[in-house]
């Protein structure tokens, strides 16, 4: 799996709003739309200079997006300011819920000050920039290689130098950002205090439609549904690398490497499961191969993800998305690859920006990148203020739903697996394979914001950033650096979402609800047979019960979304556990004997 950020006009531009003198206090309806009408116009400014940057990065367009974003830091200080009037005052509900959305519909609180809402801006866009155009070059600018080329090097390799040489030398990117982050944190922090937070960690906590200190409680129970499946799969996955790379590197009990699970930062493993795989040679699927000796373009990726979308009832994209979209990584200019998801104007402008390469991963993740796409589009005749997700795991959620269809069947029809195999041996590979990427993700997605939660509050200290990113990542996730770590090192800015400022609790919550949607979109299109069996293609019932809830947005508390698809207003992982279950039971055997833990 690819990272990927959800990016909207307000995202990018931050919320916006008139200013407030010293007069009667007006409607807080006709605040609510007057304020309304000035997101959509400076959003639309920030979102094309945004663009313009991440898809030609140069000290004009750098200057650009910096200027954009400091005025649209500018105008939600005049919103929150305006909003904060309305404290106290009794409101319809649903004008209640439109002023808190401008009171805290950000994660980039700036202070009130000019000066240091310019000095924001400007660390938020040089962060960015240096992510975006980061290489690791050890002998000289001929051997430089950017993060698509090194993310090869830690998929491909099974040599333990060569994975480590990747792996470090990313890490040579994020040291220089250490200190704008440092400052970033502060000025974030004074900007939040302004709201009538004690700092950012609880200004972002504060959108779920719950109490804020209730909510780090309600990661914790999730996760605790989920740990004990992850634990199992870490055992397994130990042991097959110690087979692999000997017990000297791989001890039993013990963290596992981090540079020897297939992926940059361990967040997924699916790239190792030639390694991994229970039963060799039995159901492989291997897509990549497929999609390669086919000839896949990035344009027909993209067809066959929106195929899928319009099988459930949605409309075809716009044809400004074919034509304002980048696909491809262009040869002439430097461009934040990451893949993510636009909309520029509220309405039918949506992009997706992402190098797409002919790989299962790529197809994948393009899959989610649309599912962002069409939560746009049906939210698109909400009032700017609620053009979001339910909450913000929820827009994480669609696109990797529709991922959970695509069968060993439905991939047989794409013509990207030749026969379907079924046997109880073929069922654990295919859930090895899954599980790889799905399970294995869960505490990383976790552990990033309980990270900067901690940097936030200051219970990280600047001079521990790196000690305590370790210090989770082994507790969370069982794994250590390969090579020694020091505070001159800064591994968290060697992930986007770090340097990019965007929340990542979002993504663990997302992969608890797509198996929570999934279970009930299978019921809704009348499926009867294990979970893993159902695919959703074509079904216009589950389709719509899913458009339904997309067209809601924000607009009302997201426990109604909820229980609008699934019957349910709680989040609950039961649905991962049960979609697992033949693989629980068969790690479960396979472990016994085994050292497991770390």
């Amino acid at each position: 799996m690819n990272t990927r950020i959800v990016v909207t006009a307000l995202a990018l531009t931050l919320p916006v709003g008139a200013s407030t003198e010293d007069t009667p206090l007006q409607s807080a309806e006709d605040f609510v739309r007057e304020t309304s009408e000035q997101y959509e116009e400076v959003g639309r400014e920030g979102a094309a200079a945004a663009w313009a940057y991440q898809t030609y990065i140069t000290p004009d367009t750098a200057l650009l997006a910096a200027r954009a974003q400091e005025r649209g830091l500018r105008f939600q200080s005049s919103a929150v300011e305006g909003a904060r009037r309305y404290d106290g005052v009794e409101l319809a509900p649903l004008t209640q819920r439109a002023i808190n959305a401008i009171k805290w519909g950000t994660t980039l609180p700036a202070p009130d000050d000019d000066a240091k809402r310019r000095e924001l801006s400007e660390i938020m866009t040089r962060m960015e920039g240096a992510y975006g155009s980061g290489k690791y070059c050890p002998d000289g600018p001929e051997s430089c290689r950017d993060l698509e080329e090194l993310s090869v090097v830690m998929a491909n390799s099974r040599d333990y130098y060569e994975l480590l040489e990747a792996w470090r030398g990313w890490r040579t990117i994020s040291p220089p950002i250490r200190a704008d982050y440092r400052r970033f944190v502060e000025l974030g922090n004074e900007g939040a205090k302004e709201l009538g937070f004690n700092d950012m960690g609880e200004l972002w906590r504060s959108g779920y439609d719950m109490p804020v200190a209730d909510f780090s409680d309600e990661v914790e129970r999730l996760w605790s549904q989920v740990s004990p499946l992850y634990e199992q799969l870490h055992c397994y996955t130990g042991d097959k690398l110690r087979q692999a790379y000997g017990d000297e590197i791989v001890p039993a009990g013990e963290p596992i490497p981090a540079h020897l699970l297939g992926n940059m930062w361990s967040q997924t493993w699916g790239e190792i499961y030639d390694l991994a795989e229970p039963y060799p040679g039995i159901a492989e699927l291997n897509v990549t191969r497929a999609m390669q000796e086919q000839d896949y373009s990035a344009v027909y990726m993209t067809e066959l993800a929106e195929d899928f979308f319009v099988s459930l009832g949605m409309p075809t994209l716009p044809e400004s998305f074919w034509q304002r979209s980048l696909l491809v990584k262009p040869q002439d200019r430097e461009v934040v690859c990451h893949a993510s998801a636009w909309s520029m104007d509220g309405k039918d402008d949506v992009r997706i920006k992402m190098c797409i390469e002919p790989t299962q991963d790529h197809l994948f993740t393009i899959y989610h990148e649309l599912g962002h796409i069409y939560y746009y589009l049906a939210y698109r005749d909400q009032p700017i203020v609620f053009q979001s997700g339910a909450h913000d795991g929820f827009h994480e959620a669609v696109g990797d739903t529709v991922t959970l269809s695509m069968t060993g069947k439905f991939l047989k029809n794409l013509g990207l697996v030749e026969e379907i195999e079924e046997s109880p041996e073929a069922l654990i590979n295919s859930q090895m394979k899954l599980a790889l990427d799905k399970i294995a993700f869960l505490p990383f997605g976790k552990l990033m914001d309980q990270w900067r939660w901690g940097v936030f509050s200051g219970e990280i200290a600047p001079e521990d950033y790196n000690s305590a990113w370790w210090d989770l990542r082994t507790r969370y996730q069982g794994i250590r650096p390969p090579v020694d770590r020091s505070e001159a090192d800064f591994d968290p800015g060697a992930k986007y979402h770090i340097p990019g400022n965007t929340p990542y609790t979002r993504y663990f919550l997302a992969f608890v609800l797509q198996f929570q949607f999934q279970r009930a979109l299978c019921d809704a299109a009348g499926f009867e047979g294990p979970l893993h069996e159902c695919s959703i293609y074509g079904n216009k019932e589950a389709g719509a019960l899913l458009w339904k809830m997309l067209q809601s947005g924000s607009s009302r508390p997201w426990q109604d979304s909820l229980e609008e698809v699934t019957g349910q207003r709680e989040m609950d992982a039961s649905a991962i556990i049960a979609y697992f279950q033949p693989l629980m039971d068969w790690l479960e055997t396979e472990n016994q004997g085994l050292s497991c833990g770390w």
